[in-house]
């Protein structure tokens, strides 16, 4: 549609003019109609941002836990471990000296009864 007025540059400067200043008039009054809407909308994501956090620390809370736990629990079975393995050791080490008392024993009854032998020849002899 044609403009009927004649369009001269200073005329199409002013229209430009007032069409940039209706825009930005129309910007601000939007702004200021949807400031409580974003100020609800920043609100709500800084709470869940807040959320989100806690959550990620008690995560990491119960993961500490649990290798808190697992590291317990690995300790107790190393213990354990030892202990049996200590345990075995020392019925070894009973077990040597059962076998060698017996033997010292053996050769102590061996040794006695050889010296009986020997006193029972001389006592025949004299």
């Amino acid at each position: 549609m044609k403009n009927s007025r004649n369009n001269e540059l200073a005329d199409r400067r002013g229209a430009a003019a007032e069409a940039k200043a209706a825009l930005l008039n129309a910007y601000r009054s939007a702004k200021e109609v949807a400031e409580p809407t974003r100020l609800a909308k920043q609100a709500e994501r800084q709470a869940i941002a807040v959320a989100r956090e806690e959550r990620r620390a008690e995560r990491e809370r119960v993961k500490l836990e649990e290798q808190a736990r697992a590291q317990a629990a690995e300790a107790e079975r190393q213990a354990a471990a030892e202990a049996a393995a200590r345990a075995d050791v020392d019925a070894r080490e009973a077990a040597d000296k059962d076998r060698i008392a017996r033997v010292i024993a053996d050769e102590a009854a061996r040794k006695a009864a050889r010296d009986l032998r020997y006193a029972n020849r001389k006592a025949r002899k004299s």
